[in-house]
């Protein structure tokens, strides 16, 4: 059996403390921007790249030929990047139980970590800032210096599509030189994060019962697991 290089982490609700904020900020921008839509839908939604999530709700709502549709989309997914922005610039950030843990235990076991997710950019490295995850860390967001606590960070503006799409654990592998999908176990709490683990052909795709969704929320899609925290991770590799 080949030995587990690399474990790929979600960010919010998995290694981020996430009590639905991500959500609370979608739905503000939603009904500031007249998008109609339920706090079920929003919450089957996350961990999707959110301008995609935008374009998909729009379409649904006036459909893709309406001629305000492209203008819509743009204005939606605006306001959203301007109170998400505030929420986490405003608001403290903290790693989710057992995840500081977790990572030291995988750093001595030297395996590698990857942190992607569903966010651009610019809330990454404020998210990453407040925590302190971006020393070390080079230009690239790669952990050329050998100081940080995580190898690599990957924004979904960064990879050609986001979740579920398995381009963010594919660019990953590639950053950090790991070819064998069968090395890498993937972890997150939603749908999407499963789905993407699946698709990637990882060794496991995992989710997290603590993070944004519940364990029968998860449980009717495929996946290799699922754990009360990502400290469980640990009974995959041992």
């Amino acid at each position: 059996m080949a030995a587990i290089q690399l474990v790929v982490f979600d960010m919010a609700g998995t290694t981020v403390q996430d009590h639905h904020e991500v959500e609370k900020c979608f739905a503000q921008a939603c009904r500031d921007t007249g998008l109609v839509v339920s706090d079920e839908r929003i919450l089957a939604l996350q961990g999707y790249a959110k301008n995609k999530v935008f374009q998909l709700l729009w379409s649904e709502q006036i459909g893709e030929e309406h001629p305000e549709y492209t203008e819509n989309v743009a204005l939606s997914y605006d306001t959203f990047r301007l109170i998400l922005e505030e929420h986490y610039r405003l608001n403290p950030v903290l790693p989710t139980e057992g995840c500081l843990e977790t990572l030291a235990w995988l750093r001595e076991k030297n395996i590698k970590i990857a942190l992607t997710t569903g966010f651009y950019r610019k809330v990454t490295n404020l998210i990453l800032d407040k925590l302190g995850w971006l020393n070390g860390l080079d230009a690239n967001y790669l952990n050329t210096s050998g100081q940080s606590i995580i190898d690599v960070s990957i924004a979904s503006d960064e990879v050609p599509m986001g979740r579920p799409e398995p381009y963010l654990i594919q660019r990953a592998m590639r950053l950090l030189n790991v070819s064998d999908p069968l090395q890498v176990i993937n972890i997150g709490d939603t749908p999407s994060d499963l789905k993407s683990g699946i698709r990637a052909r990882v060794k496991y795709s995992l989710g997290v019962i603590n993070g944004t969704h519940t364990k029968q929320q998860l449980a009717i899609y495929r996946n290799d697991g699922l754990l009360p925290n990502i400290a469980a991770i640990r009974d995959f590799i041992d």
